[in-house]
């Protein structure tokens, strides 16, 4: 046999031997960066943090070690920044601030978003230090509103559906020109502060309860009064990130269903992860309170998010209208009993 067949035959065989082995799946991607607020909407996303349960399960999806890069973002307007920019892989976020983005880029190729799940729900609470606020109706052109984004966050739209409820549709936006862009935790220090121009603060637990821990703090409402118990948090990629990933983002929804377990059966462990992830300082036990409501819930089945779609293209807010909620998340949500 000649030289160049001697080893032509060597290389085939090694070659050969090398493909026969069983070879290791790796990620699709190999670092994603994922992003979640402050409060307690977001306690499934910090016990995945502080469990690195999306890592383990990558891995045992055979994906191989990924990275995780979590990030505190607050606000609608600055996360849909921050993931139109590609500077996000994973976002949680209010459902109107998720909306407002997928019917902006419905359509548009590599700018779509796709729903990975809901997030929670719970009560948002309108708090005020001003002792004459005792509804909507008392609010005047001298108070000043805080929430964690003007227009799209999730305070300022459910604001507004719960300004539609008092003023009628035409005035559903009567309270916006008093609203303020604020996190949840300066428009915490603002309000108790009682030294700024904020006199009120349309917030999320644990900042809503922290705030009546103060004698001149009432509250004016809440916003199952307005919506009842639906879903206000929701999770989303970029659609060509979740086509992409279909492997990493299955990881990620097993990830956030096993936290979901993990709050459930062990409160006072989820309410210890939150106070380390989150460094908000309060007492565990008003943590564990706050998850004792019933009104605080978590699942990654969407409930009522159509009811924020609908308003707001009635509203004008988006101009393209989901038909069914099940349009706004990935495929595998669509035998699921959501609304």
């Amino acid at each position: 046999m000649k030289r160049r067949s001697i080893l032509t035959a060597a290389l085939g065989g090694a070659l050969g031997g090398m493909l026969s082995l069983p070879r290791p799946a790796f990620a699709e991607a190999s670092t994603v960066r994922v992003s979640h607020g402050y409060g307690i909407l977001y306690l499934p996303l910090m016990v995945m943090q502080d469990q690195k349960l999306f890592e383990k399960q990558a891995k045992a999806d055979g994906l191989g070690e990924i990275e995780v890069d979590w990030l505190n973002i607050d606000g609608g307007n600055v996360i849909n920044d921050a993931m139109l920019a590609g500077s996000l892989d994973i976002a949680g976020t209010g459902a109107p601030g998720f909306i407002t983005l997928w019917a902006k880029a419905h359509g548009i190729p590599g700018s779509e978003i796709t729903g990975l799940g809901a997030l929670s729900t719970s009560a948002l609470w309108m708090n005020t230090n001003d002792p004459g606020i005792k509804s909507l109706a008392d609010f005047t052109s001298q108070d000043k509103i805080a929430l964690p984004g003007v227009k799209t966050s999730l305070s300022a739209v459910v604001l507004e559906m719960a300004a539609a409820k008092a003023f009628g549709i035409k005035n559903y936006a009567k309270l916006d020109p008093l609203t303020v862009g604020l996190s949840h935790p300066d428009a915490l220090a603002a309000l108790l502060s009682g030294k700024t121009e904020i006199t009120a603060h349309f917030t999320s637990p644990p900042f809503s309860y922290q705030e009546l821990e103060d004698p001149r703090i009432h509250r004016v409402f809440s916003s199952t009064e307005v919506l009842g118990n639906i879903t206000l948090d929701v999770v989303y990629s970029l659609k060509r990130f979740a086509d992409r990933n279909p492997k990493l983002i299955k990881a990620f929804m097993t990830a956030q269903d096993q936290a979901n377990a993990y709050i459930a059966a062990d409160r006072k462990g989820a309410a210890a992860t939150f106070l380390r992830i989150s460094k908000i300082k309060m007492p565990q036990e008003m943590v564990e309170k706050i998850l004792a409501d019933p009104d605080t819930r978590f699942s990654t089945t969407p409930n009522g998010v159509m009811q924020y779609a609908q308003f707001m293209y009635r509203a004008g807010a988006i101009k393209t209208q989901p038909r069914n909620w099940t349009d706004l998340f990935v495929a595998e949500f669509a035998g699921r009993q959501g609304s």
